[in-house]
């Protein structure tokens, strides 16, 4: 039993590698990218599903590839913004057991068996992210970007929260909780842009872009935040 058990885990490693080897070859053109996260449960009658399509439809006429779970609700409206015109169209799709059915609106389609593999690529392959209304994955990717540029493991990129009224709740107990306690530094915060306004998302993006533009793909100038300061971008 234990040789069986071994030599099952031993093909799981190659799996792994192989989501890699996958991901890597066929992203590794894709240029500027941006990832749009949010509920798979939304409907495309809601506001939030209607404003994630106009921000990838403007995305990709700016000339972004945009990057989606590949899912339903706010991912299909990525997805579909942005083939409106024809742009990169990428569904990074995960196996469960429910709620994953890719849309029909990706023109480069991976599927991952493993959360961390496919995890790697919106980190690696995205120059900003945009964080729609969304559940456990959409924080679980939000805090997940943040705490990479947190701990200066990435370099720092837009983080954008898209609906203040939804996303207020969560801003207003890490200002009011997290940092009066000690458990993240008020600095950290200013990692964290908040926007109702898709030209808004598409101006933070372009920006970033023309900065890693000018320092050679890198980024060291600074720009605005909710809270008014100057912070890297």
């Amino acid at each position: 039993m234990v040789d069986d058990f071994r030599g099952s885990e031993s093909w799981r490693i190659f799996r792994i590698m192989g989501e890699f080897v996958e991901g890597f070859e066929e992203l590794s053109d894709i240029g500027y990218a941006v990832s749009i996260f949010g509920s798979a449960r939304t409907k495309p009658s809601d506001k939030y599903y209607k404003k994630a399509v106009q921000v990838a439809d403007l995305l990709s006429k700016n000339g972004f590839a945009i990057i989606t779970g590949g899912g339903g609700g706010i991912m299909e409206a990525g997805n579909r913004g942005a083939i409106k015109n024809e742009a990169m169209s990428v569904g990074l799709n995960i196996e469960l057991p429910h709620e994953q059915n890719p849309n029909k609106y990706q023109n480069l389609s991976l599927e991952f068996r493993y959360f961390f593999a496919r995890k790697v690529m919106f980190v690696k392959y995205s120059m900003g992210y945009v964080c729609m209304p969304g559940g456990f994955g959409t924080l679980d990717e939000f805090f997940e970007a943040l705490t990479l540029m947190q701990t200066m493991k990435v370099e720092p990129m837009p983080l954008v929260l898209f609906g203040s009224e939804y996303w207020s709740g969560l801003l207003k107990w890490m200002d009011d909780v997290l940092v009066p306690m000690g458990m993240i530094a008020k600095e950290d915060c200013n990692l964290i842009n908040v926007t109702d306004d898709p030209k808004e998302v598409v101006e933070i993006m372009n920006k970033h872009r023309l900065w890693r533009e000018r320092n050679g793909g890198r980024t060291t100038s600074m720009t605005s935040n909710r809270f008014g300061k100057k912070v890297v971008p």
